[in-house]
């Protein structure tokens, strides 16, 4: 596709359930900035993320690459510095690529080919150091029983964060709009953290729901029908049997903190509006991983139901790519580096599996093949595996989904005819060609026991590394614009 080279505004959430925005049908939630990008663009009804889980999921968007073929698995695993992104593809092509907020990279490397960086992220770059003080809200930012116990009204130092982050992100692209014309075209990445719990939404955001946000559409299976690998994960957070009144206060406060981040993209696209650019700019909008909700009975990430893996994702050229439109093909986060690619003109990425979107999103008739993959390996570093380790694998193929579980029986879900995945047919011999099929192409290249023997060795070293960063306090190594940052996550209040 050739096109003059635009502007890029490239603004990714964190832990944003794709169903609980307007524009994917939620008729509860208020999201009008995201909702009226969608009229302006094309909107992915089918999109995955790389992996079920924060830092894979980000490094594998960066390089394009699966977490196998790079190694970053877990929330400690170091991407390589080099491998290249697509950051590093459009400084090629002369673009200047600025990260502004959140990336979630673990080790030295905190740029991996953005040429600045701008604004801290909550949360330590190093395993082994101290975490953030959430203050009262300690541990409710993770899958444990304290995420819903404490939840509802209040303030998080993430949303702190992320207003410091958006008012950087306006301020910059203000400045740009005072020196355009005089440089290339420029490439922006917006990190947020929300809308990732602690569940804490602030009074005003969280009152307008209050009353409102119901239990879960999708019902917890029977113990005989859910497979023994969600039973375990479901066990090990603490939430066999959560408090009901919880669980509304934690959607309720969840319903609040997307219209939090909402009002946020707002700002920023209200102000690429201001500086002229809003003719000029390629605008994507998507988020790491989804959010569960409590539906089937799980909450947070970490599995391959659709809340977890699917994201939302729209993407607006104005003059290039057809507005108010959707599209259904099977789209991964590793398809929007390439897509930022083509449309920079940059050199493509030998390794990458990415495929552009612009294709697609001028012409649904273009050719695509709708498979993609997701991935979700575990060590036993993190508190809630304990003794034990996870591999496992996901493929979409076109209304199939199946994953593949080191060790166990598969999952099997025909999403055409059960878009609730509330039927396994796994062990159906109906679908024993279906099932056969997918086994193949799901572990063709993925081997769980090599990957098992890499991820133990990878553990060892990940101890040596987090005790070195336990005793020496490595610094960052990026610009804090930003002031007083080492305050904003002590500022915490919950009211019940």
């Amino acid at each position: 596709m050739t096109a003059p080279r635009p502007n890029i505004l490239y603004i990714m959430s964190d832990q944003h359930a794709r169903r609980v925005t307007g524009c994917y049908g939620d008729a509860l939630v208020r999201t009008p900035a995201l909702d009226a990008l969608a009229v302006r663009g094309v909107t992915f009804d089918a999109a995955y993320c790389p992996s079920p889980i924060c830092v894979p999921s980000r490094m594998s968007a960066l390089t394009g690459q699966w977490p196998h073929q790079q190694e970053c698995w877990t929330l400690q695993d170091h991407l390589g510095t080099d491998r290249p992104t697509w950051a590093h593809a459009l400084g090629a092509a002369s673009y200047r690529p600025v990260l502004i907020g959140r990336m979630h990279s673990v080790g030295p490397d905190q740029y991996h080919g953005f040429a600045e960086r701008y604004a801290a992220e909550p949360g330590p770059h190093w395993p082994g150091v101290p975490r953030q003080d959430l203050g009262v809200l300690t541990g409710a930012q993770g899958p444990c029983a304290a995420s819903l116990e404490r939840s509802g009204r209040g303030q998080s130092g993430y949303q702190v964060a992320d207003e410091e982050v958006c008012q950087v992100a306006c301020d910059w692209i203000t400045e740009a709009g005072r020196s355009r014309g005089r440089g290339l075209p420029f490439c922006l990445m917006v990190g947020f953290t929300l809308p990732h719990c602690p569940f804490v939404a602030s009074p005003d955001d969280y009152a307008l729901y209050e009353g409102r946000v119901g239990p879960p559409n999708l019902p917890r299976p029977a113990p005989e029908d859910e497979h023994p690998a969600l039973v375990r994960w479901r066990t090990a957070c603490g939430i066999d049997a959560p408090d009901p009144v919880a669980v509304i206060r934690a959607r309720t406060a969840y319903y609040g903190l997307v219209t939090r981040t909402d009002i946020l993209v707002g700002r920023v696209l209200a102000a690429l509006e201001a500086a002229g650019f809003a003719e000029d700019t390629l605008v994507v909008y998507t988020s790491d991983h989804g959010e569960q909700l409590a539906e089937h009975g799980h909450w947070w990430k970490n599995t391959f139901y659709e809340d977890s893996v699917a994201v939302p994702l729209i993407v607006a050229w104005p003059k290039h790519l057809p507005a108010g439109q959707r599209r259904s093909h099977v789209v991964n986060l590793v398809d929007v580096g390439a897509t930022l690619i083509e449309a920079a003109g940059a050199p493509t990425l030998p390794a990458s599996n990415g495929r552009s979107l612009l294709g697609i999103a001028a012409d649904p008739d273009s050719p695509w093949v709708n498979r993609t993959f997701s991935e979700y390996v575990t060590d036993t570093a993190a508190a809630w595996t304990g003794p034990s380790s996870t591999r496992q694998r996901m493929i979409r193929d076109g209304r199939w989904k199946l994953v593949a579980i080191d060790g166990e029986r598969p999952m099997l879900f025909d999403l055409e005819a059960d878009p609730g995945e509330s039927r396994d047919v796994a062990q159906d011999a109906a679908y024993s060609g279906v099932r056969a099929e997918l086994e193949a192409r799901v572990l063709d290249g993925w081997d769980p026991a090599a990957i098992a023997t890499r991820v133990a060795k990878r553990e060892k070293e990940k101890a040596v590394l987090s005790a070195w960063a336990a005793h020496t306090r490595p610094p960052l190594h990026f610009v804090r614009e930003l002031k007083a940052e080492e305050s904003w996550l002590d500022d915490v209040e919950v009211v019940e």
